[in-house]
């Protein structure tokens, strides 16, 4: 689904110093697809929060937004 890798994009942007180093990839399974979101090493922390709020936060967003497709939907920040 394209609308969650600009969904997911959309809020990186808006939460990293550097928006132009947002990259998000869809890699897709049977039941399961996989959202790879990368960012600029300075601004990991930015996207994980503290104590990993911010990322379970898009994580659950992200979730919501396959269930409507009744997939299973996984997002990993890489570096």
């Amino acid at each position: 689904m394209a609308g969650i890798v600009e969904l997911v994009t959309m809020i990186a942007k808006a939460l990293v110093d550097e928006p132009e180093a947002v990259v998000v990839t869809e890699l897709e399974g049977e039941q399961t697809r996989v959202y790879e979101l990368r960012v600029a090493k300075d601004d990991m922390g930015k996207v994980i929060g503290k104590q990993g709020r911010t990322a379970k936060a898009i994580r659950t967003v992200v979730g919501a937004a396959a269930a409507r497709d009744n997939k299973r939907a996984i997002l990993e920040i890489v570096e």
